[in-house]
């Protein structure tokens, strides 16, 4: 993702004085969980408000952002995750540039769904990628299975058509405030158990965990009980080899760059791997 100032520096001023009409236009943009297409994400001095997360918003708390735009990478079988901040995508570019696979916001927490979230789904799809959709969890705002309802149905569901990936639980550094959430270790384990239970009981699949090594070994206290149950997503940004998050033998997808470049997307995107073949990706798809 790149980094840029918040959207409230855009509101139109007229001496001094905030046009009547504009606030509210923003305030109901930002209550939606989006901003304008064409806006950028807040930066990294800026409170990220609830609804405005996206995938690797804490993971940039932790790391930092990778400098510059990040060579190209074609090797094995690539993907890339969005959310409304990257605005109007063309996917057919981004199939002819060599990426197989997409990963799309889709909700956050128990009010917001991702504006850009049902023309990515739909126009992805039809493009010929490989296509599913996350959730960016906010454990300090309700228990996990609610959430887990909440992403089952507005955008997070499955179906066994060889094109639809399993949901994806991104848990990760908070953008807002504490780290963990104000959770203790046991209740973030109970948190995660139950989005993970109530997911599954709902699409038949068992959810994909985004995460980093860090934040999971510190806020689950270096918890291994999904290692046995859920495929691993990990966020490790400029590296050539990404840290393990306890208990889990190793990574199927892998974020290698916030700052990577693909034709038909305007800007940085996150770039990922799939630890696998492509017919590997394809049985994952079919849960297979």
């Amino acid at each position: 993702m790149s980094v840029h100032s918040s959207p409230y520096r855009r509101l139109i001023r007229s001496k001094g004085v905030l046009v009547p009409g504009v606030l509210g236009t923003v305030a109901a943009l930002l209550m939606t969980g989006a901003g304008p297409a064409s806006a950028a994400p807040p930066g990294p001095e800026e409170t990220v408000r609830p609804g405005q997360a996206w995938m690797g918003a804490g993971t940039r708390l932790e790391q930092g952002p990778t400098p510059g735009p990040a060579p190209m990478d074609t090797s094995g079988v690539q993907g890339i995750d969005v959310s409304n901040w990257q605005g109007s995508i063309n996917w057919a570019s981004v199939k002819a540039a060599g990426i197989d696979f997409a990963y799309m916001k889709a909700t956050e927490g128990t009010n917001f769904k991702d504006a850009s979230f049902n023309a990515n789904y739909t126009n992805s799809y039809n493009a010929g990628l490989i296509r599913g959709a996350y959730h960016f969890a906010r454990p300090n705002s309700s228990n996990g299975a609610t959430q887990a309802n909440y992403f089952a149905s507005n955008g997070g569901g499955w179906s066994k058509d060889g094109k639809t990936l399993p949901g994806v639980l991104d848990i990760e550094g908070n953008p807002s405030g504490a780290s963990c959430y104000g959770l203790s270790t046991t209740q973030m384990r109970t948190w995660v158990n139950d989005f993970y239970n109530t997911y599954k009981a709902r699409t038949g699949r068992d959810v994909v965990i985004y995460t980093t090594a860090s934040w999971w070994n510190s806020c689950t206290g270096n918890w291994t009980g999904m290692a046995a149950k859920s495929p691993l997503w990990v966020a490790h940004w400029g590296t050539t080899s990404p840290n393990i998050p306890a208990g889990f033998p190793t990574w199927t997808i892998w974020q290698y760059t916030a700052t990577g470049r693909v034709s038909g997307v305007s800007g940085d995107v996150d770039r990922n791997k799939f630890n696998g073949s492509m017919d590997r990706l394809v049985a994952l798809a079919n849960n297979t």
